[in-house]
């Protein structure tokens, strides 16, 4: 007897690979062009000063989340046990809400003023386009691993307000005359600085809030789908022979040395059919069965 929903686990972990891979690779790629491009005549921070933009930093901490993402999903794909620690997806949420921010930055804010295709065009075609919209879906649609709270959408302010701090310091404080960063944003000089705060941290705060409902939406939709599979399949049996059985299909089929116990579609598993099962009870027949078997 296989496990019903572990065909979808699988599709979501392949999809969670490709999707960090490319936003990974991407912002490799736009972060290199950047650095190799000493001049250029419509943007000021080119090679080193790359790194005094948001739009670069958001995208490298976005890359390095996806990036952590992925011995996760090679093991999952690997073991059929696809599953990501919590601490992981609530830095993929603080991270895809700063990129998603430099998106929509880009895409209503630049784009009308300076035009879409110098905007979107060259480094700028990974950094305010393909990382940032990749980053949204592979997070929203197969990350389902962990239900983001409201405390944890809170934390996806961190990085704005210290990019924010360190901006003023150096436009402000410092200045451009004694060593510091002109204004590239205009957000000291073509509006009032504290026009520029009322705008951007209220957005970053709706954007996480959007983000933390879409991804919870959509891992609620998968752990219902998951319960109706289970439902269809083990409605009328004895849960705990089905554990046993899963564990024993399971090995065979994926020909691991090592039990990797799928404790939460057990639990999924114990939830939608009601039994009279504990999660302890049901992973100690897991692991005995696979032993056995």
């Amino acid at each position: 007897m296989k496990d019903p929903a572990i065909r979808s686990n699988r599709m979501q972990c392949l999809f969670a690979m490709i999707g960090a891979a490319v936003v990974a690779v991407c912002v490799i790629i736009g972060v290199t062009m950047n650095l190799v491009t000493l001049y250029d005549e419509n943007f000021d921070h080119m090679g080193i000063r790359t790194f005094c933009m948001f739009t670069v930093n958001s995208n490298i901490i976005a890359g390095l989340s996806m990036m952590l993402c992925l011995p996760y999903t090679i093991d999952g794909l690997r073991t059929g046990n696809y599953h990501l620690p919590d601490w992981v997806v609530v830095m993929m949420h603080v991270t895809v809400t700063a990129v998603a921010l430099t998106f929509l930055v880009s895409l209503c804010i630049l784009a009308p003023v300076k035009g879409f295709i110098l905007i979107f065009s060259g480094s700028r075609f990974f950094l305010h386009g393909v990382c940032p919209v990749v980053s949204i879906i592979t997070y929203c649609c197969f990350i389902n691993s962990h239900l983001i709270r409201k405390r944890e959408a809170g934390l996806a302010m961190i990085p704005v307000v210290i990019y924010a701090a360190v901006y003023v310091v150096m436009v402000v404080v410092i200045g451009e005359d004694n060593g510091g960063w002109n204004d590239f944003y205009g957000f000291a000089t073509r509006v009032p600085l504290w026009l520029s705060a009322v705008i951007i941290l209220p957005a970053t705060c709706g954007i996480s809030v959007l983000l933390q409902k879409a991804h919870n939406a959509c891992c609620l939709r998968r752990r219902r789908k998951d319960a109706e599979l289970y439902r269809e399949a083990y409605g009328e049996a004895d849960l705990r022979a089905v554990v046993a059985e899963m564990a024993r299909s399971r090995k065979r089929e994926l020909k691991l040395k090592n039990p990797a116990i799928p404790v939460q579609l057990i639990g999924y598993m114990i939830q939608s059919t009601g039994a009279d099962l504990s999660v302890k009870e049901g992973t100690r027949i897991y692991f005995e069965a696979w032993m056995e078997g």
